[in-house]
Parts: C-alpha cells; structure tokens; sequence
C-alpha cells in the first residue's frame, strides 16, 4: 500500500463497493478484491469477511459445551481447603490421594461421574476454577557466625551439589527463631530437620538456644523419623557447633557435616521449610515460656503427619547452567511419604509401619487440628511468659469443620497466628505555647482594635518580655492571631451583628499603614 488511508475513509470504501461486490461475479470479485486489498491493506481473507457480512447478521458464535460445571467447582474447593491452599500443580497429584481418604471417612460424597472429572481436571483448569476463591481469600537480617573454634574446624563442609542423591536418613538441621521484632531476651525456637532424599521434615520445638535442649530435640526427631537418620547437616550456629552436640552425634554414628559461612544456599532443602512450613503456619510473633512450647508441641504433632502425608512437594531433578541462564527441572510433585514408600533403601518393615499410618490418617481431623493449634497460639501472639495464662485447647467441631470447607475461602484469611493484636499507643502530651501566658491579654488587643496587625501584637509583646519574644517570632504569632480571628468570625456570625463589625473592621483595615500586614489578609472578617 502506498499511502495510510483513515479508519473512516476505509468505511466510506467498504459502503462504496460493498453492494457490486455482492452483485458481481466471480471474476468481477476477484479484481475488485484485488483494488480493495491494495488500496486498505487488510489481509485477503479479512477484506473477504468485511465484504460479505458487513451490515448482516454476524456468524453465531460457537457454544461450547460447559465440562466443569458450578458442582466441579465446589467439590474443588473443598478439596483445595483440605490441602491448606495449594498450588494447583500440587494439588492435582493430591487428589488421587485426599479423595479416597475423604470419601473413606464420610468428609465428601460424590458420584462416579463428578469424581472422574475431579481426576480428569488440568493444573489450569483448577487455576480457573479457584480463581475466585483465591482473590477473595488473599487478603531478615543476615546473623552473624561466631568466631571459628576447634569444633567447627573438625566438622567438614558440605555445600549443595555434594550431596549427589544420598540414601534417605541424611537431614539438613536449622532453626527458626519466634522472636518478634526483637531478638533480646529467652524466647521459643523451632529446630527443623528435612530429609534431603525424600524430604520428610520434623519440626521440634525448643525453648531456648541450649546444647543439652538442641540434643533432647535431636533425640525426639529421630524417633519420629520413618527411617533411620544417617547424618546430619548443621549450619555455623554455635547451638550446633559446640563440643557437647558434635560429639554426642558422633558417638550415636551419625555422620555431622556443616554448610558454608554466609551461604543459605548450602542448606536449600531446610530453608525452603522454614518459610513452607513454620512461617506459614507459625507467623513471626513473639513466643515465651514453657506454655508456648507446649503449644507449639500441639501443632507439630499435628502438621508432622499432614504435611508428610498430605501435602505434595516439588524435588530438584537437575540444575543445568548456560552461561548466566540456569535452567532447573523437577519430579512431579508428590507427598513425602510416596517417596519413601517408593525408594528402595528404605526397610519393609518401615515401609508396612507407614503404609498403615497413611491408610489410618484422616486429612481432615489433623486440618482441623492445626486451625485449632493456631487458634491457640494466636492468643498468645507477643504475650510475655509470666503474663501468659494457662489454657485449655480448642475444642473442634468436625462436623461443622468440614462443611466450613467449601465456603472457607469467603472469609479471608483463616491463620490466627498471622493476624497481629491492635496496640493502643498513649498520645504525647502536647507542648505548652510560648503564647498562652499572653493569651488573654491578647485576645483584649484584639477585642479593643480589630484591626491590629500581628507586627503591632509582637512589638506590644516583646515590650512586655524581652527574653521571651523576638522578631523571629512573628511567623508564630501570625498565625496564632488568624485562628483567634477565625474563632471571634465564627461567634459573631452566630450572634448576628455580623454586618456591622465587618463595616467597622474594614474601615480601620483601610487606615492601616502599608508597612503592616493588613488584618484582613490574616482572616479577619470580609467588608
């Protein structure tokens, strides 16, 4: 095309030779499609269709049959409730799992057909589907190591790509502090320790940063793991690099390594729990004292058998770098425990131990125990060990639990560990004006000449105390003049004499001296 020509000149066109288009015959079409395409510039099958249905009835638009209907969509949500949330990706390898063991213990009743298509259902579609629900749903500081000792000298430093697809029963160790916004005083921590084969993860609560605790805690994992633990990956933490820990480790025969100096990377598999699993669950808020402990003992318990059982996750297969570009790709995302069960080092008999506990294991009691866990740590968010009451846990209705599922997400928000308690903060008290001393004599001033500037109010003043009042004070006395000015308008407007003060206000307002600031400038009333 030659020349741009205007939307409008194009449709004045297509009105032109619309008519001797339809008219035409075939080879009178094809030239006048052919001058018509020269002279717009559209593309020959669109010049087609703008010539054959402009001014009729558009082609009806193609009906697509609805697969996943409203009942699609509520069956999902309660599935996505009872899994916390999860990404689709994760959730749609769950279903196969959370389904039966809902429909075993009487929590959902669906018919074949409804329960095919929930098996059938794509990642994306369930994006789709929950999109609704999920908008209306949503609603550090690096420490230091200490200095190197003798200790952790001995223990040998293994960084992330020396682990090179180790045996199940070798955890990377870390801890996670609940200290708030400040990190002074005795507070409650939690010691995380994630399998690095299968990615089984114990948390264990401990309540403060000592050896002799840090090997109770150690001691409590182990007999909860599925396995045998093998080793163990501590970082530059002296709660772990000291002498007592390292060397009772050694002499139970687990092999202690430790990450590098400033490198989170090193311990990967634990960090990604920290923020997965104890942040999500837990918040940031500040947890003291022996009763706290408790109740962050009461949660675990629960989460360790709904987040190792339930709760799929993505595994690093490989990690390929091209330059700057690093290209990762993963297994398919399954529960921890499919990974046990399917690994080949691990015992028979552990293996029959786990399978009863998985076909045992009812998603929605252990969901309903961590909402009531966190409704328990919830109140005591912040709250100081001595000021801390003893309480009783949350009793649960699981009845009203689980029809809560499917209408859950309406509410926003259901973690009461992250939603923080209003703290009323005292006013300041207000600072006393270099004015109000002066204030009705002032006010007198004004009373007596309505028209008198501020220049004249300070100079008057300063003649009254000289320490006290200068030049530089005129900006505060300007403006404490045009309030009290703005408050006697106010009063004279509601006694009604308005109109003949304003007459005598702006008679003397005249009279004054160009070298002053006019009284109605400062808001006195206008004439």
């Amino acid at each position: 095309m030659a020349r741009r020509i205007s939307m409008a000149t194009r449709t004045e066109l297509i009105e032109a030779i619309i008519e001797r288009y339809r008219s035409s015959c075939r080879a009178d079409k094809h030239r006048i499609l052919d001058e018509f395409v020269a002279v717009t510039g559209y593309h020959r099958k669109h010049a087609i269709r703008v010539l054959r249905h402009r001014g009729s009835e558009p082609p009806p638009a193609r009906q697509h049959a609805v697969q996943y209907g409203p009942d699609v969509r509520e069956a999902l949500v309660a599935l996505w409730e009872a899994s916390d949330r999860l990404c689709s990706k994760r959730l749609k390898p769950l279903i196969p799992i959370l389904l039966p063991a809902l429909e075993r213990h009487g929590r959902l009743e669906l018919n074949s057909a409804l329960r095919d298509k929930l098996l059938m259902v794509s990642a994306a579609t369930m994006d789709r589907l929950l999109s609704e629900g999920r908008v209306v749903a949503r609603g550090g500081q690096r420490r230091r190591a200490g200095m190197s000792s003798a200790v952790r000298r001995s223990v040998p430093v293994r960084t992330f790509g020396d682990w090179n697809d180790p045996l199940p029963g070798y955890v990377e160790v870390d801890f996670v502090a609940h200290s708030g916004t400040s990190s002074s005083g005795s507070f409650a921590q939690t010691m995380v320790l994630t399998d690095i084969a299968t990615g089984w993860t114990e948390c264990v609560p401990v309540r403060t940063r000592e050896s002799g605790l840090v090997i109770a805690a150690i001691k409590q994992a182990r007999s909860q793991f599925p396995f045998p633990l093998l080793g163990v990956d501590f970082d530059n933490d002296s709660a772990f690099m000291n002498e007592l820990v390292v060397c009772w480790c050694r002499s139970q025969g687990l092999e202690v390594t430790r990450s590098r100096a400033y490198r989170k990377n090193d311990q990967a598999w634990v960090e990604q729990k920290n923020g997965a699993i104890v942040r999500r669950l837990v918040g940031y808020g500040r947890f003291v004292g022996a009763e706290a402990t408790t109740a962050l003992a009461r949660l675990y318990e629960v989460v360790r058998l709904h987040g190792n059982l339930f709760q799929p996750s993505f595994k690093l297969r490989e990690k390929t770098r091209i330059g700057a570009r690093v290209i990762k790709r993963y297994h398919p995302p399954v529960p921890p425990v499919a990974r046990v069960l399917a690994h080949s080092g691990v015992a028979e008999a552990d293996k029959d131990r786990l399978q009863a506990m998985l076909e045992s294991a009812d998603p929605v009691i252990l969901f309903a125990g961590i909402r009531a866990a966190q409704e328990e740590l919830g109140r005591r968010v912040d709250r100081r060990g001595l000021n801390a009451r003893s309480e009783e846990p949350v009793a649960v209705d699981l009845q009203r639990f689980t029809l809560s599922l499917k209408t859950a997400w309406q509410v926003g928000e259901k973690r009461p560990t992250h939603r923080r308690p209003y703290r009323r903060t005292k006013p300041y008290p207000k600072r006393q004006s270099m004015l109000e001393p002066f204030e009705p004599q002032i006010r007198a001033w004004l009373e007596a000449d309505p028209a008198v500037s501020a220049a004249s109010v300070l100079e008057r003043l300063m003649s009254a105390d000289p320490s006290r009042f200068t030049k530089k004070s005129l900006r505060t006395v300007q403006m404490a003049v045009k309030a009290w000015r703005i408050e006697t308008a106010g009063q004279i407007i509601l006694d009604g004499d308005w109109m003949e003060r304003a007459t005598l206000s702006s008679h003397a307002a005249a009279g004054e001296d160009n070298g002053h600031l006019s009284a109605q400038r400062f808001g006195n009333i206008p004439g």
